[in-house]
């Protein structure tokens, strides 16, 4: 037996080879035109020496290469490895040396901090777009000049598809790998369903593509069903309800802080666009803002839940049973979900119905396990479960909904922040003694970034300012600190550790 996500926009390629596929500044896209350019791209890297199995990072924004590049490299059957366009040189090159990358497709406009992690890590770099002479092999000129592959490269169920980098409680990125088997079942199976996609419907795409959110339950969804999708570059709330009310826009998938952006544009726009539903995912999306955009917009959200380990859907609600607010619905098909007593870490013991628990995960869509990290791995999946470390509980009618965070991660706009890589960063500084991030409440992001500070001598006017702007140079813009609080001393327990919870507490108040 032989499978490839290629697969998910070849087939609608043959389908529907003149619909549009995808709509990019006003320029339409057809399946046809999508699908030869990712034939063209396969044979380009197989020109470059790029076999089955071979990992290709793409660093790229969203334009219409992305998919191309990501489906020809899928094509070519190697493993795809996106990467978040925010993350400096250093973040980039660890996962490139990580993963054994044999190339990294780099967007122009990313080349200064690419070319910097590809030479670290002694990687080929071939550039996309590139407007001057870098020296370094164009991938789309390269593309243009090549015959396309006639078919995707057959794999098998179980090869590995993608490997997406999350970070752990360690801070280091993580890679989870994910098969043909995962993906393909989770779009073509149980997404379809719950997202109710048909071949008429036309999807915002605001969500970034590197990630899963974005790539799978969009992009790919969005192409298995051969509907189209009219992708922004990045999301901006007032271009976005332009695009929503000019091309006709029948769905819209975003994060909470979207939401909230979308309503403060629509503060300034009368105009509405005839969204048939729209979806929410990434952080828990509060009941009083739900009710406020289907008021405003006249469209129900259907909130979900799930993670880059499990491709990524869990749950979701959906048509096919009433809504619950305050819940991210049930479990998908062929998904089992149930609460486990979060104290036992060294087997699953089930809770009943209503009590609060680790939320674990078995089913198809589950992870192969973490890149080169056996022991993690091993703690991540426990009697064929995997644990989420994330807290909730399920209702008698198969309701999941989420309580809290099992371990400390900071969810800042639909991104994973994790307290202790940043607090390593900022423990390099001369003028820090001890610190402790945490996240606070924010209106606009969820969350926000705290460092809390013990410094070394009484802090300046100017100190904080300076150890922002230290962390803002070694890790991803959407990690680093906004605030920094001064203190004296930090809670700690009885074994030492610092009380996060109360400290967050403290800082909320």
């Amino acid at each position: 037996m032989s499978l490839s996500v290629a697969a998910v926009l070849a087939d609608s390629a043959g389908r529907r080879p003149e619909h549009p596929a995808l709509v990019f500044d006003g320029e339409p896209f057809s399946y046809r035109d999508l699908w030869a350019g990712a034939r063209r791209y396969a044979a380009a890297f197989r020109d470059q020496g790029i076999d089955a199995g071979d990992r290709i990072v793409l660093l790229l924004p969203n334009t219409p290469e992305f998919p191309m590049v990501y489906f020809g490299a899928l094509a070519r059957g190697a493993v795809v490895v996106p990467v978040h366009t925010l993350l400096v040189a250093d973040e980039i090159a660890y996962i490139l040396t990580d993963c054994d990358a044999r190339a990294l497709v780099c967007g122009a406009s990313l080349l200064e901090q690419g070319g910097k992690a590809a030479e670290a890590a002694g990687v080929d770099v071939l550039t996309l777009l590139e407007e001057r002479d870098s020296g370094r092999p164009r991938l789309d000129a390269l593309a243009a000049d090549v015959e396309p592959v006639e078919h995707y490269e057959p794999r098998d169920p179980a090869d590995l598809a993608l490997i997406l980098y999350t970070s752990g409680t360690t801070g280091k990125p993580k890679g989870a790998m994910l098969t043909h088997f995962s993906i393909v079942m989770n779009v073509g199976t149980t997404m379809l369903s719950p997202f109710d996609f048909h071949a008429d419907d036309v999807l915002l795409g605001g969500l970034p593509l590197f990630h899963t959110f974005g790539q799978i339950c969009g992009m790919a969804t969005c192409f298995r069903a051969g509907a189209t999708m009219v992708l922004m570059s990045r999301f901006d709330a007032r271009q976005a309800l332009e695009l929503m009310v000019t091309q006709n826009c029948s769905l819209f998938m975003g994060v909470p802080t979207m939401y909230v952006a979308l309503l403060e544009a629509a503060a300034q726009d009368p105009r509405r666009p005839k969204l048939d539903r729209a979806f929410s995912g990434g952080s828990s999306l509060p009941v009083a803002l739900l009710e406020k955009f289907e008021a405003v917009f006249d469209c129900p959200i259907y909130e979900g839940y799930g993670l880059t380990e499990t491709s990524p859907v869990v749950a979701y609600n959906q048509r096919a049973w009433p809504r619950r607010a305050g819940t991210v619905g049930r479990p998908i098909w062929g998904v089992d979900v149930e609460i486990a007593r979060a104290e036992t870490e060294e087997r699953i013991e089930p809770l009943p119905a209503g009590e609060v628990g680790e939320i674990v995960v078995r089913g198809h869509n589950v992870m192969a396990g973490y890149l080169n990290r056996p022991e993690a791995t091993a703690a991540a999946i426990v009697d064929g479960w995997f644990r989420t470390g994330d807290l909730g509980s399920k209702d008698a009618d198969g309701y999941l909904s989420l309580v809290d965070r099992k371990k400390d991660m900071i969810l800042r706009g639909g991104y994973n922040v994790y307290p202790r890589e940043v607090e390593e960063v900022l423990a390099r500084h001369p003028a820090i003694a001890q610190v402790a991030v945490v996240g606070v409440p924010d209106d606009r992001y969820g969350e926000e970034v705290c460092a809390v500070v013990i410094a070394r001598q009484a802090p300046g006017v100017d100190l904080e300012a300076e150890l922002i702007a230290w962390s803002k140079e070694h890790v991803a813009a959407y990690k680093y600190p906004r605030r920094v609080e001064f203190v004296d001393a930090l809670p700690l327990g009885p074994s030492g550790k610092v009380l996060k919870r109360e400290l967050a507490a403290r800082l909320a108040r």
